[in-house]
């Protein structure tokens, strides 16, 4: 059988896809501009979207089991809502759903309440899902590495309890392993949730000193300032979402992103090796500034 993923032109969906692949399942994927999504051979290209009906019809057509991932829109929990009516009503019964670390804690933060109402919507519904739930993205760094290598700051405002940043190649890998489990097995399996999370819980100040150490030049931490953060945001993307992150970075701040007892050694027992960490990720960054 095939296995859908939607998101799949994404840093997470594209590890998602690749590790299908590798592990020889049949993936279809919906996107919205195919001549855009270079996907390995054989992986099948449906052109449509969440909110396009006849779209998502044709892409769970001969489907049981499904990579839900969506994006941060102001219509996120509206393309969740239908992609699961319709996921039903096409009779998948077996989703792993991408939702985010305590989802269920940081409700005042939109893409988090929107996460959790997915969550709920699974259960409701009667899906056998794997809720997958991710700390903050290693790989956000990519879109700050300039203001780190070239300014030497640090700009992220996530504070001093700690973020268990956590790598798209090891979010990728968990949801294939995941999905191709619910595929195979012989009917619906119970739910359950699974924090996706690295090796190393970070602070603002320690995400500066490995930066500080990998350059060998001292890079400081920006400080704890989400207002700051918002008003940088809003100069490039929409207000409403520049007040989102935001409200994103006064949790980190305040709460921090923490795992769970046992998290680490599940997820490394789970994957058969050890957790992507933010130090190695730091390193190919600072290679790549010395070469050029």
């Amino acid at each position: 059988m095939t296995i859908l993923v939607t998101g799949a032109t994404g840093r997470v969906g594209r590890n998602v896809v690749q590790q299908l692949v590798q592990r020889g399942a049949d993936v279809r994927v919906l996107s919205r501009d195919p001549a855009k999504a270079a996907f390995p051979a054989g992986v099948e290209v449906v052109k449509g979207d969440l909110l396009d009906l006849d779209s998502l019809r044709a892409a769970f057509s001969g489907i049981k089991s499904l990579f839900l991932l969506n994006a941060v829109t102001g219509d996120e929990f509206t393309q969740a809502l239908i992609t699961l009516n319709i996921a039903r009503e096409s009779g998948v019964d077996r989703v792993v759903y991408l939702s985010v670390i305590h989802a269920d804690r940081f409700v005042n933060v939109p893409h988090f309440a929107v996460k959790f109402g997915a969550e709920r919507m699974l259960e409701q519904m009667g899906f056998g899902a794997t809720i997958l739930r991710p700390s903050y993205f290693i790989d956000n760094d990519l879109t700050i590495k300039d203001v780190i290598v070239n300014h030497g700051v640090y700009p992220m405002p996530i504070g001093s309890k700690g973020l268990a940043m956590v790598d798209a190649r090891d979010i990728g890998e968990v949801a294939a392993i995941e999905l191709i489990r619910r595929e195979q097995a012989p009917g619906k399996l119970p739910s359950e949730t699974i924090n996706l999370v690295g090796p190393d819980t970070l602070s603002g100040p320690d995400v500066a000193a490995i930066w500080s150490d990998v350059l060998g030049r001292p890079i400081a931490y920006g400080g704890d300032d989400p207002a700051a953060f918002e008003q940088n945001l809003a100069s490039f993307m929409p207000k409403w979402m520049a007040y989102e992150m935001r409200l994103m970075a006064e949790r980190f701040v305040s709460d921090g992103m923490i795992p769970g007892n046992g998290d680490v050694a599940r997820l490394t027992k789970m994957l058969g090796r050890p957790l992507h960490a933010y130090r190695d990720f730091a390193t190919e960054i600072a290679a790549a500034a010395k070469t050029a």
